[in-house]
Formats: structure tokens, C-alpha cells, sequence
């Protein structure tokens, strides 16, 4: 994984931090910016308006060597051409909806499904392929980028026109804080995530890398992806993460569960007292290099994947050959196919209320 060419033409500055941005390309003959932030230990945060895309995320290591610890692409058209929503901003709605769509105050409304019977990640040119109004912002501690977008009454089969703002903003503790904030004028299901995808090391497999979970519980998932609407304890399964061990310790274990997956693509259920952030639900450490991911978030879930089929996504920076398990992605969100499932936590924003919910992902070394 490399790194990125900084941008030339400062935007905003302070003592601290610095935004530079640059055009990065036209999509439906709009011209598409990239951000970059850097703050005072160097780590930098590359951020484009279209799909609020993390492009490069340069963090140092137990050396201070700075290395790209997300994968990504080169160009604009590699995003554009990207099925895997490689650190792309995803909604409506993150995961899955099943059954081609979901029944809400008696009234059935059918979603524009995109994989098979299901709609995954706000379906069709979902927000990941929209260009974001951008405002880049700097504070005495740190410096970000504020996105906003409207998804109209009736996109993707979803009831309300939703507004979503999503604000990406680095400090100088190495943490980079992602806040969404969601309307709407119609009761809807909201998730919102980002969908980068890890390499702690910037180079080779993630199955070495040293994960926990404050998570006692996972969803157990049908043959189609689909929570079965169990929450099932992790004790005694492959899925216990509750103390750290390697990703791929036992994922290659006879389990039907992983089997179903090709490894993990599961949703972990957060332990309460992750909601206000104070308790990380993650750490991941990868111990070649000593960098050190926690991850904090108020969402009721995270979906675990560890980038089972990561090799589909082509070339990547470089032209460097993407492979299965390369990259793991943790994507805090509301319960997959909760409009389905009335035992699950509640995913709809109503007229007069704000869907709010926060991740943050801090990094340092061993």
C-alpha cells in the first residue's frame, strides 16, 4: 500500500493541522475534490466528496514509519467501477434488507433489490455513488470535512427524502471521529457506516492481526446472509473475540456459520456500555508493525468481515493485486434486516427526529 502524492493547493490551515485539496477527476460531469488532512505526527486522512470515499489513511508505526493502512485505488474511475464500496460512506441503509423490501404501518414498501431478494447497502447507485457538498473545517486540535447529501422521496424504494450529513474530523491524537447526522419528512430505516477495509501492516494478510470484541453476542445468518433473528452467545464458538486472538486462528473451523460466510461477514451485537464511547467495542494490533486500531462506536451492531473475497476488487493502488483476506473491514451499524425483524433494535427515523451516531477510529502502537 502506498503513499499518496500530497495535495498542492492549501484549502485551510492552522498551527496544527492542514487541509489541501485538489480535483480528482468528473463524474456525471460534476468535478470531484479530494481533501487531505494532516495533523502534527504526520498521520494523514485522504477524503473525497464523491461517496465520502477514505482514499488513503497514512498512520505511523512503533518506528514513526508512515504507511497506508486502508486499501484503494488510483483513480476516480476505479471508484466509480467498484462494487465492493472500498471506503466509501453506504447507506441508506448498511448490510442487508431481505424479502425485497419491508412492511412499515401496514403499508409494503418494495426496495430496488441488488443482490438477489436483498438490497444491500441502500441498493442501486446507492450514496456511495453520489457526489457530497463538501466543507472543510479546521479547530485549535484538529481540522476535517463536513459532507451533506439528499436522497429524494422514493430512492431506492425508501419513504421520506432522507438528509444526511457525515463529518470526518482528525485530531492530534491520531483519531479519526466520523458523526453522522440524518432527517427526514417521512418515517424511514436509517444505517449509516463506512466501508474501509484494514491492513495494519499495508502489505499481505490480515489473518495475523490480533483482534477483541466487546461483543458476547453474534447474528447468526441464513443462506442468505440474512440474520435468522437469533442472538446467539459467542461463547464456545469461533466468534469469541472477547479476548484478542488472530483473526484467522480459527476461521478456517468446521462451523456452519463461517461456512456460510467463507469466513466472517457477521454482525457482533455491542455490549451497552460501548454506547456512550468511553468502552471501545474493537482493538485490533497487528504485531509486525506495532500499529494499534480501537475502534469506538454508539451503533447496537458491527459487522465483522474479513475480506473473504477482497480478491474480486481487482488492482488496487499501484496495480498491486488485491487478494481474499487481504484487508478486514469493522462496520458499526444498525441490526442487518432490522425493518424485517421486530425482535431487533428499531432502526426508523421519524418527522421531527435526528438519526445521530458516531464512530471513531484511534490509532497508536504497541
Amino acid at each position: 500500500m502506498s503513499t499518496a502524492k500530497p495535495s498542492s493547493q492549501p484549502s485551510l490551515t492552522n498551527t496544527n493541522c492542514t487541509i489541501t485539496h485538489k480535483d480528482f477527476g468528473e463524474y456525471q460531469n460534476q468535478t470531484v475534490t479530494l481533501f487531505s488532512l494532516k495533523n502534527i505526527h504526520g498521520m494523514v486522512v485522504n477524503i473525497t466528496d464523491f461517496g465520502g470515499i477514505i482514499t488513503n489513511m497514512l498512520v505511523p508505526d512503533k518506528n514513526g514509519v508512515l504507511c497506508d493502512v486502508v486499501i484503494g485505488f488510483d483513480t476516480l474511475q476505479d471508484y466509480i467501477d467498484d462494487a465492493h464500496y472500498v471506503g466509501a460512506l453506504v447507506g441508506r441503509y448498511a448490510n442487508r434488507i431481505g424479502n425485497g423490501g419491508f412492511t412499515l404501518d401496514g403499508v409494503h414498501y418494495p426496495l430496488h433489490t441488488n443482490e438477489k431478494s436483498n438490497i444491500l447497502h441502500g441498493g442501486p447507485l446507492g450514496l456511495n455513488k453520489r457526489i457530497w457538498q463538501a466543507e472543510p473545517f479546521t479547530r485549535a486540535d484538529a481540522c476535517g470535512v463536513t459532507l451533506k447529501v439528499t436522497s429524494p422521496d422514493g430512492e431506492n424504494g425508501f419513504p421520506g427524502t432522507l438528509t444526511v450529513k457525515a463529518t470526518y474530523t482528525l485530531n492530534n491524537d491520531n483519531a479519526l471521529t466520523l458523526a453522522f447526522e440524518a432527517t427526514t419528512d417521512k418515517t424511514t430505516p436509517v444505517s449509516l457506516t463506512n466501508h474501509s477495509y484494514f491492513n495494519l501492516s499495508g502489505h499481505g494478510s490480515v489473518l495475523d492481526h490480533q483482534l477483541q470484541l466487546a461483543a458476547d453476542a453474534f447474528l447468526p445468518v441464513n443462506n442468505k446472509v440474512l440474520p435468522t433473528g437469533e442472538i446467539a452467545p459467542v461463547a464456545g464458538t469461533p466468534f469469541d473475540f472477547t479476548r484478542a486472538r488472530a483473526l484467522g486462528e480459527r476461521i478456517a473451523h468446521e462451523d456452519e456459520q463461517l461456512g456460510i460466510g467463507s469466513g466472517y461477514d457477521h454482525n457482533f451485537v455491542a455490549r451497552a456500555d460501548c454506547q456512550d464511547l468511553s468502552t471501545p467495542f474493537a482493538v485490533v494490533t497487528d504485531p509486525e508493525s506495532g500499529r494499534v486500531l480501537t475502534v469506538f462506536t454508539d451503533s447496537p451492531g458491527v459487522q465483522l468481515y474479513s475480506g473473504n473475497f477482497l480478491g474480486a476488487t481487482g488492482t488496487g493502488r499501484e496495480q498491486r493485486q488485491y487478494t481474499d483476506r487481504c484487508a478486514l473491514a469493522l462496520e458499526p451499524q444498525a441490526f442487518p434486516d432490522a425493518p424485517n425483524q421486530s425482535a431487533f433494535p428499531g432502526p426508523w427515523v421519524r418527522p421531527g427526529e435526528t438519526h445521530c451516531s458516531t464512530i471513531v477510529y484511534k490509532f497508536s502502537n504497541i
